[in-house]
């Protein structure tokens, strides 16, 4: 794991916002009730919020789903709540670190960041996320759990994620994850990712 030590944590989220673009591979329970789907999906999602993805069954494609521009399309046609945990509840947990106008508080072990429509619960050692709450414009809420911290080459990130709304939840276990910087070369998201403090060599 990377040591943090002696570093700003809002140097750290800088740090991050270097990366625009997100690929993934992995399973998927969705919960409801006493109801419960499973399946494996691959991931692209960038940092403002445009999306493709696909869930996988039984080796059958189960759900494909898109977002651009906000506007969303799946097949099959999914209900609403499952369509925000899917659209801004991926964006909002994966890019944890796209957060402005937030105040720091230390509370025991962690930091928590807050502003009028996030609170992110960040480990003071890790600088990874433990928790979030992201306040909708309906008043509701969306949860986030994060555990298990792995690593892509150099990059931390939790590889699971649980995601709670209204009566559902959606817990992600990631199997790969890549990063990928705006506008760059392979050679210059390395120069950048180091000087950023995101890669972490031992």
């Amino acid at each position: 794991m990377p040591s943090y030590k002696g570093i700003d944590v809002r140097d750290v989220l800088d740090s991050r916002n270097v990366i625009s673009d997100i690929e993934a591979e992995f399973s998927a329970i969705f919960e409801r009730d006493d109801t419960e789907i499973r399946g494996d999906g691959i991931l692209d999602i960038s940092r403002n919020g445009d999306l493709s993805i696909r869930i996988y069954s039984f080796g059958f494609l189960a759900l494909e789903l898109t977002s651009e521009n906000g506007i969303i399309k799946s097949t099959p046609v999914i209900d609403k709540n499952k369509g925000i945990i899917l659209t801004y509840g991926l964006r909002d947990c994966l890019f944890w670190w796209d957060i402005k106008d937030f105040k720091i508080d230390e509370i025991e072990d962690k930091y928590r960041l807050k502003n009028l429509s996030r609170e992110i619960w960040i480990d003071r050692k890790t600088m990874l996320p433990v928790k979030q709450k992201v306040y909708l414009e309906d008043d509701r809420e969306l949860m986030f759990y994060y555990e298990n911290p792995e690593n892509a080459g150099d990059i931390w990130y939790p590889s699971k994620i649980r995601v709670e709304f209204s009566k559902y939840s959606l817990t992600l276990n990631f199997k790969e994850m890549s990063f990928f910087p705006r506008d760059l070369t392979r050679g210059q998201q390395l120069q950048s990712l180091l000087q950023n403090h995101l890669l972490y060599l031992p």
